[in-house]
């Protein structure tokens, strides 16, 4: 089986496939201090929970825009796995796309699989909205080159800059609410960072799909793309395993088995 890890800035995923089922994933928070010891009791624990073991995996796979958590997840998947881990971005890992963009090596790693796994499982051009830390639109051909995109800050760092900027605002919950207009500071939030965001999107594709000019599928991932489906007409596809299913066809371009 192969153990997927996906390191972003605020979570860290952990995803293990047998052949193209995912059998379990799980997230922790990205933390530069965490050993890989530490990552070896979690992540036992988790496994065994789901009748599994590490014994069972025979293969690994890194895509990270945090370097510096990196060393200790390399050493995790060598001392722990058995494993020389494949590090998307690094020289020689075949991605079976291009980076059509004025500098390919600025792309971040979590873009280059969105990219791969679009393109694999919705042919034709696409584009990528990624709720994270930041909220990225990745823009994928025809031929599933990634093509640039857009940079935004995400949900939940707008949520808390609000918070502390403004010394009357709660602290409140990220969720869909039922109107527009908010009779209470806590609705008034909330419709505020919701329907914000739906109208960045909205705005955000529209302005895509005309400047492409070609028609393009719009989907929606990352870990806050559940709070989206049904949100939107131009949303066409809510899907939460992208990311990880494109470090699936990393693994098996390079590693084939």
């Amino acid at each position: 089986m192969l153990l997927a890890i996906n390191a972003n800035n605020t979570n860290t995923v952990f995803a293990v496939w047998d052949g193209d089922r995912l059998v379990g994933s799980w997230r922790t928070s990205t933390d530069l201090k965490r050993t890989a010891d530490e990552y070896v009791v979690w992540l036992d624990h988790l496994l065994s929970l789901g009748g599994m073991g590490r014994a069972t995996i025979s293969g690994t796979i890194i895509a990270s825009v945090v370097p510096e958590a990196n060393f200790n997840l390399v050493k995790f998947c060598q001392d722990y796995c058995n494993s020389a881990p494949l590090i998307v971005g690094d020289p020689g890992v075949k991605l079976g796309m291009n980076s059509l963009v004025d500098r390919p090596e600025e792309v971040g790693a979590d873009r280059l699989i969105n990219t791969v796994a679009a393109h694999n499982r919705y042919p034709g051009a696409s584009i990528v909205v990624d709720l994270g830390t930041a909220t990225t639109f990745d823009v994928v051909d025809g031929e599933g080159n990634y093509r640039g995109g857009v940079i935004a800050p995400g949900i939940n760092l707008s949520l808390h800059a609000l918070e502390e900027a403004a010394a009357k605002l709660p602290a409140v919950p990220i969720r869909a609410t039922a109107k527009v207009i908010g009779t209470n500071t806590v609705a008034c939030m909330q419709s505020g960072i919701f329907w914000g965001y739906v109208g960045l999107i909205e705005g955000l594709v529209t302005r895509i799909k005309i400047e492409f000019g070609a028609p393009m599928r719009v989907i929606v991932t990352g870990g806050l793309a559940p709070l989206f489906e049904n949100s939107s007409k131009l949303i066409d596809t809510v899907d939460g395993t992208l990311n990880l299913w494109g470090l699936r066809l990393v693994y098996a371009l390079n590693r084939p088995v």
